[in-house]
């Protein structure tokens, strides 16, 4: 019998030293959970006994239990390296199975998903609205995560806002106004607008007071191409007719549509609105408080962004992003029954209790911390301490056995 409790120590003691050796070598795996040795006593009694005088049958290991404590956060320079900072989980698409990591060290492959070290998809929530910067997602669909790799499109100038001053003391021209002629208009000034194929075109404003100390003109040309003379030609609207008040305040309508034809290139017409709204008449010199217009070009991808709720954003050369969706965590009610699979995937089984899939930061999910990484939560120090330990219960069951050895070649040595 005592060989016997010392043999079940001596494997309790080999099974805590895997494990600790277990934790110790994968100190430097991402997303890793340390795991703890259970053991239980081995309590033989017959029917009938009296179990105030057994004296136990030894120790045996009753279970490895992973601790999901969170691991440090550890930053790299690569974007589409995910941290997970509280609870949850990657769910992650293998073949059509389901898996989950806390291992976030994604790329983009040839299709443009994400995808970690193994091929697995990472999963996310599509946008309602793709290639817009709208942040709503269809949370009842997951599916794999994809980057748009392809230009991003054009947008047509379809409005134009001009806030100037028009300087009051400012004397009106002699003759009639010429698009051509700075004589017949007191100022100008330019801006590029967009057409429906993203060329962008040169804009000109130009305004004319009137005799009217409280009147002014307003007028605007697009350039359409070059006409088989080598001349440039021009799409050109107006007059637009500023009132303004006693206090330099406009008075009449300050908002005007300005439509061109279809463009040489092929590019549909311009259907714009001109808002001139908040410009005044100043005693100050003329000045272009605020010009802008709504029209922008084609883009190349530039880089994707990730933030804290996951939301995956792509920036273009134009200056524009847009939401390619957002990543999607799922937990468990018991993230200990989780089943081990190896290279830093878990699956999800009865004891664990059924995923619930939501979006970073909602609930009891934790947030997304992009270009990072969360290292293992091995702690070295107790590790190394647990080892001398383990190894010290080793010895000691070993000299039990060793005990019991004496004790028996006592007993057969006795004439």
């Amino acid at each position: 019998m005592p060989f016997n409790i010392g043999l079940s120590g001596l494997n309790s003691a080999q099974a805590d030293l895997q494990t600790t050796g277990n934790n110790v070598s994968n100190a430097g795996t991402t997303g890793f959970k340390r795991s703890r040795a259970e053991f239980g006593d081995v309590f033989a009694q017959s029917f009938g006994g009296v179990s105030q005088t057994a004296t136990g049958g030894g120790s045996r290991l009753m279970a490895v239990t992973q601790q999901f404590s969170q691991g440090r956060t550890e930053f790299t320079e690569n974007g589409l390296d995910l941290a997970i900072d509280g609870e949850g989980f990657f769910v992650m698409n293998d073949g059509g199975n389901r898996v989950y990591t806390r291992a976030g060290e994604f790329q983009v492959n040839r299709e443009g998903n994400l995808v970690n070290n193994q091929g697995q998809q990472l999963q996310g929530y599509p946008p309602i609205n793709p290639g817009s910067t709208d942040t709503d997602f269809n949370t009842g669909q997951l599916g794999d995560l994809r980057l748009q790799t392809g230009a991003s499109a054009p947008q047509a100038t379809s409005e134009i806002e001009a806030l100037v001053n028009l300087q009051s003391g400012a004397v009106p021209p002699e003759e009639a106004f010429d698009f051509d002629d700075p004589d017949t208009y007191n100022y100008s000034t330019s801006l590029t607008v967009y057409d429906s194929l993203g060329t962008s075109r040169d804009a000109r404003l130009y305004f004319v007071k009137s005799e009217d100390g409280r009147e002014w003109d307003a007028h605007i040309r697009v350039n359409d191409g070059v006409d088989s003379d080598g001349n440039t030609t021009y799409f050109e609207g107006g007059p637009f007719e500023l009132d303004f008040d006693p206090n330099g305040q406009l008075s009449s309508d300050s908002d005007f549509n300005f439509t061109t034809g279809d463009f040489e290139n092929g590019a549909a017409a311009l259907d714009i609105d001109i808002d001139f709204t908040g410009t005044t008449q100043f005693g100050g010199d003329f000045a272009v408080n605020d010009l802008g217009q709504d029209g922008f070009a084609s883009g190349r991808l530039t880089g994707v962004d990730i933030d804290s709720s996951g939301v995956v954003f792509a920036r273009f050369t134009n200056g524009q992003s847009s939401v390619l969706g957002q990543v999607a965590l799922a937990n468990f009610t018991n993230p200990q029954g989780l089943e081990q699979l190896g290279n830093n995937n878990w699956a999800e089984t009865f004891a664990a209790g059924d995923p619930v899939f939501a979006s970073p930061g909602t609930g009891n999910l934790g947030q997304i911390q992009a270009g990072a990484l969360e290292a293992s939560n091995v702690d070295i120090a107790q590790e190394l301490v647990n080892l001398i330990t383990a190894q010290r219960n080793f010895q000691a069951n070993a000299q039990t056995i060793s005990t019991a050895d004496q004790v028996t070649q006592t007993i057969i040595n006795i004439r």
